[in-house]
């Protein structure tokens, strides 16, 4: 390991499974001190039990007291907090806006922009004025190749990382110079929990469960690649970094090549 994060103190929001997990893990291989918002029960139990010296803070990223809580949790164990992951995510398993019966639509959009952009919104708001307090202070967002390219999403999904992509952009350009915004927009990923919409029936079903998913998605891509969240993670220890000072308002895409086209 480099120690890139020697001495930086980070809070990940949804650090319980996938690309948080994986964060959480290589920020503190790095040298990071962490802290940890998740919501659900047992993975904050298995976060505590795998990771005792980490502060974890159980709530729905979605509120306001979830991530002050988070917040007071990073700066009470580490002193300040000089790093903010958010990487809580939902998905609509590809249904276009044909596929949605309209009185479901208001609950599915409702749903979508809460947990994919509000969780993001709240996370950075709780965590602004301590972010403010230090310097070398960066926000990093997960967005996705969705967030470029229709098709890897239905509607309400790739809509919603559009935004965050947006975010993103008017984050940078607000909070500068003091600190800065990226974003890590992964492609197909494997070993991750994610989940669909509760409003649609769909949050009992994993991405991670599709049949041969491996393969579909390494097909996909030029470089013939299914990345891991422990793949995505170096993107976010780079952007935290001070290797990355110069760097605000961009996306790093770790997508193996998505954008350029199936390979022939």
């Amino acid at each position: 390991m480099t120690g890139w994060l020697e001495g930086k103190r980070a809070l990940v929001v949804g650090a319980g499974s996938g690309i948080g997990r994986a964060v959480v893990d290589s920020f503190r291989a790095e040298g990071a001190k962490v802290a940890a918002l998740e919501r659900d029960r047992e993975k904050c139990e298995r976060l505590r039990v795998e990771l005792p010296g980490v502060p974890v803070v159980e709530g729905d990223a979605i509120t306001r007291d979830a991530n002050e809580r988070a917040v007071d949790a990073a700066v009470d164990a580490h002193g300040g907090l000089d790093t903010l992951v958010n990487c809580v995510g939902i998905f609509d398993f590809y249904k276009g806006i044909g596929d949605i019966d309209a009185g479901d639509l208001p609950d599915a959009f409702d749903e979508m922009f809460r947990t994919n952009v509000l969780s993001h919104l709240q996370s950075v708001k709780a965590a602004l004025p301590r972010l403010r307090a230090g310097t070398g202070s960066s926000i990093i967002l997960t967005e996705s190749a969705s967030s470029f390219y229709p098709g890897r999403g239905g509607a309400l999904y790739v809509s919603s990382k559009f935004a965050v992509r947006g975010l993103v952009a008017a984050l940078a350009h607000e909070l500068a110079p003091q600190i800065r915004v990226n974003g890590v927009a992964p492609g197909g990923t494997l070993n991750t929990d994610l989940r669909g919409l509760a409003s649609l029936g769909l949050d009992g079903v994993r991405l991670d469960d599709t049949p041969n998913r491996a393969q579909e998605v390494a097909e996909r891509t030029p470089l013939n690649v299914a990345l891991s969240g422990e793949d995505h993670a170096w993107s976010f220890v780079f952007l935290a970094s001070d290797h990355a000072r110069g760097i605000t308002g961009e996306t790093v895409r770790p997508d193996g090549g998505f954008g350029l086209g199936a390979p022939q």
